[in-house]
């Protein structure tokens, strides 16, 4: 038997969806863990969500629609973005994704070539640099550092050493949480336009930023393109369910490559979707549990000896230093699962060169979780 393996399988793992499966191993055991490992929301999709997508089952009809998403639905981000940030944005630069994964797949296919250099923070989310890598797409891993998140001095810096054609951040981050405040992302994006630098931004975690109102990459250019999702804020992760706002000059281009790639989004998630917007009394309750979380754990990890590697401004992390107890994150993971059956990610996930010294923490569980959690940690500790 001849198989044919390509070099782009070679990427890193996804170390939170390995420790995933460990952790759904143990529980099929019987053995009750619990997991601060993936970014998943414990609650689901808002009610009147669900009752939208039972409605459309019972009327059966479930099939492709346009690439670029129904119509309704691309009207309702359209609106979303006149209700949360001010902006009048044209629902015919709008596409609607396979979640944000598909929307990462169309916008590197769309803008970029092999070789192309697109720089990224590290810490970062490791699918940005997993896709561009199988994409051969050269990715600039920009450590933060002492910085809290990638500001223009890192991009000038980065562009010096030799031209970038992009660049993708994240605000709130994944997985430190921290938010670029509005100057500074003003002053971002204003550098990347005029050293010619694309720019993308990540903002699947906006309306979970807990000191500061939301602002959009939209705000300070319409060259941008900014990805988002139903996943995070509204509580659908298995919808698969996202959306871009694009340049005019990227949207038939994005659309040619879905039509063959994915065909079109769910419907049913499309429908569904629609009525997200409208959920806000129900998933305002969910992200004020998220603030209790947050606040318990601001307080608890330092006392056990994880010292906050970044800010916890936005999205449902704890980016801790691990060097007290370990200087191999990965090992003290997998102990950690073992012994405490506590579940949380690795850093190597999101920075290869540093990672060995970090964690994260998801606080997306329920807060008697997080407490118990705190509680089974600091036993195995002793």
């Amino acid at each position: 038997m001849v198989v044919s393996l390509s070099h782009r399988g070679n990427v890193e793992p996804f170390h939170a969806m390995d420790v995933l499966a460990e952790a759904n191993r143990l529980k099929a055991l019987g053995i009750p863990v619990i997991s601060m490992a993936v970014g998943q929301p414990s609650d689901p999709a808002p009610v009147r969500v669900r009752a939208a997508a039972a409605k459309a089952l019972e009327d059966g009809r479930i099939g492709y629609t346009d690439t670029l998403g129904l119509a309704s639905l691309r009207k309702a981000i359209a609106g979303h973005c006149a209700d949360h940030y001010g902006l009048d944005v044209d629902p015919g630069r709008i596409a609607v994704t396979t979640g944000s994964s598909a929307a990462f797949n169309l916008a590197f296919l769309a803008m970029f070539d092999p070789g192309d250099r697109v720089a990224i923070a590290a810490p970062g989310y490791p699918a940005y640099r997993n896709i561009m890598a199988a994409l051969g797409i050269d990715v600039v891993e920009i450590e933060l550092g002492d910085a809290a998140y990638l500001h223009a001095g890192h991009l000038e810096a980065a562009h010096r050493e030799k031209p970038l054609k992009g660049v993708l951040f994240a605000s709130p981050a994944n997985p430190t949480g921290a938010v670029i405040p509005a100057d500074e992302l003003a002053i971002l994006v204003s550098t990347a336009e005029s050293l010619g630098i694309a720019v993308i931004s990540d903002e699947i975690y906006h309306r979970l930023a807990y000191s500061a109102p939301d602002t959009t990459a939209l705000a300070f250019s319409n060259s941008v393109t900014v990805i988002n999702s139903f996943s995070k804020y509204y509580c659908m992760t298995g919808w698969r369910i996202g959306w871009m706002v694009l340049p005019d000059e990227l949207v038939r281009p994005v659309e040619r490559i879905g039509q063959s790639l994915y065909i079109s989004p769910p419907e049913l998630s499309q429908i569904a979707a629609i009525e997200a917007f409208a959920a806000t009394e129900e998933l305002e309750a969910v992200k004020r549990r998220y603030a209790w979380n947050r606040k318990l754990l601001m307080k608890r990890l330092p006392e056990l000896g994880f010292p906050l590697a970044a800010p916890m401004d936005g999205a449902f992390y704890a980016f801790c230093d691990v060097t007290r107890h370990s200087n191999d994150s990965m090992a003290f993971a997998r102990k950690m699962l073992a012994e405490a059956h506590v579940a949380a990610t690795p850093g190597r996930d999101f920075d290869t060169r540093a990672g060995h010294r970090t964690m994260r923490f998801s606080y997306a569980g329920s807060h008697d979780d997080m407490v118990e959690a705190m509680a089974r940690i600091e036993r195995w500790l002793r």
